[in-house]
C-alpha cells in the first residue's frame, strides 16, 4: 500500500510557490521513486530531477500550473 504523506505535503507546498519556482522535497521514501514523477506527469507540473543521498532522496519539483 502506497504511503500517501509526500504526495500530500507536495501538494499542500507547491500551492505555496508561484509559477516558475522550484520545490525541493527531502524524503527517505522509496516509493517516491515513482510517485513523484508520476504526480507530476498529473498534475502538469515538471519533473527536474532527483539527487541521491546515502539516507535519503531530494526531488526537485518545477511549478507550471
Amino acid at each position: 500500500m502506497m504511503c500517501p504523506m509526500h504526495l500530500l505535503k507536495l501538494d499542500e507546498m507547491i500551492k505555496t510557490l508561484d509559477t516558475g519556482q522550484v520545490l525541493e522535497i527531502l524524503t527517505d521514501y522509496d516509493g517516491a521513486l515513482e510517485d513523484i514523477p508520476a504526480w507530476c506527469d498529473k498534475t502538469g507540473n515538471e519533473f527536474l530531477g532527483l539527487d541521491e543521498d546515502e539516507s535519503f532522496y531530494k526531488f526537485y519539483v518545477k511549478k507550471l500550473v
